[in-house]
């Protein structure tokens, strides 16, 4: 198992850690996230950003970081994916049977419109509502 060397405070610890890729991409993901949901709550769980509503919603989670198992780029999880419609079949559900996720290798492929969507609709099944 990987030791983490470095504990985090905040999310303002993790984006002075991060390569200028992943800076850039987590950045974008944690921008849009407060813009889509200003009232959620960003906390620190496994050294990575969580947000919530009633319950845990979204995490980012950069390569960076050890223990995600992503080998490079930065991982935006939906916590209950599983519950969400994902119309444009966006996330990597692989063979998780819960949370669905989507990594990007750089900030430019990450498609604002549909992440939005997704993003709404998970504050939804949390049962936040819009």
């Amino acid at each position: 198992m990987l030791k983490q060397k470095q504990k985090f405070r905040d999310a303002e610890e993790i984006v002075e850690f991060l390569p200028p890729e992943e800076r850039d991409i987590f950045v974008c993901l944690r921008e849009l996230i407060f813009k889509c949901i200003p009232e959620i709550r960003e906390k620190i769980s496994y050294n990575v950003p969580f947000y919530f509503m009633k319950k845990r919603i979204l995490f980012i989670w950069p390569s960076s970081i050890p223990w995600s198992g992503v080998k490079k780029g930065v991982t935006i999880g939906f916590c209950y994916g599983s519950l969400l419609v994902d119309e444009d079949n966006y996330l990597e559900k692989e063979d998780r049977k819960q949370v669905y996720m989507k990594t990007f290798q750089k900030k430019s492929e990450i498609n604002i419109p549909v992440l939005k969507k997704l993003i709404f609709e998970a504050v939804v099944v949390d049962g936040g509502g819009i």
